[in-house]
Parts: structure tokens; sequence; C-alpha cells
């Protein structure tokens, strides 16, 4: 099991999956906090999503980021065509692979090149990377999310 805090979906499984290591009051009272927080989530979701509907987005990222945030994506309504790290272990790909739809190309530390290549071959509506990347794509304009801080 491995947690994941990004969007509605993973937050809620994530703690009811938590909640299971311990007694009932914890259990009963994760469920109280789902509950508390839905209509928020939610609302956000009736916001955003009419719009991202279908959308695809690709994702290059070190670390366990691009994992851990397909759900969000998910959430929202946006599909990932691509995927990767750019320092990552079997392991990595191993927990990647079961997050994936099928026929996701997902990629291993990739060049600027590549990543390029790919993008232009997949045509996302979104490329989520870091600052490498930023320039590059908003220059090709393509919407951008830089996931390495929050800027």
């Amino acid at each position: 099991w491995s947690s994941t805090f990004f969007g509605p979906t993973k937050i809620e499984e994530s703690l009811r999956a938590i909640a299971e290591r311990f007694d009932a009051k914890i259990k009963k009272n994760v469920e109280k906090v789902t509950k508390k927080y839905k209509p928020q989530m939610q609302s956000v979701l009736d916001e955003y999503k009419p719009r991202l509907e279908g959308k695809t987005a690709m994702l290059f990222v070190g670390g366990l980021r691009p994992r851990h945030t397909v759900g969000a994506y998910e959430d929202l309504g946006i599909q990932i065509t691509g995927t990767g790290y750019e320092f990552a272990h079997q392991d990595d790909y191993d927990r990647t692979s079961p997050e994936m739809a099928k026929g996701t190309l997902i990629y291993d530390d990739v060049s600027e090149f590549e990543l390029e290549k790919f993008v232009e071959e997949l045509k996302p509506d979104m490329v989520g990377s870091g600052i490498k990347e930023k320039y590059v794509f908003q220059k090709a304009g393509v919407p951008f999310r830089q996931m390495h801080s929050w800027d």
C-alpha cells in the first residue's frame, strides 16, 4: 500500500487505509472528516471538471510525484498519456505501471529533445514537469504546470 494525498479520491483511500491500522474510533473519525470535506472537494471538481474532462497530460519529474499525482488528474477528468522519472529505480516503475491506463507511455530519464518529441507525437493538452522544461513548452504554446516548486 502506498498513500498519496493528491486528489479527493486518493485522499479518501489513503485516510481509510491508514485508519485500518487503528481502532474503531479512528476509523469513525476518518469517515467524519471525509464526510465533512467531501462537499468542498466536490465543489472544486464541479467547477473545473467540465472544462478538463477528456483532456490529456504528460508528466516528467524526479522523485515519486508522477505516480502520486495521477489520481488528482483523473479526478478532474484528465488522462495521463505519458509519464516518467528523471531519477527512478525499478521499484518506481513497478509501482507506477498499475496506476496508469493501458497504453500510457512510460519513459525513463529522457533528454529535453526526447521529451519534446514525445510531446509532439502525443500532443497532450498540458505538460507537468520541472523548471528545466517550463520555458520550452510555454514557448511552444503547451500549457505547463511546474511541479518542482509552486511558482
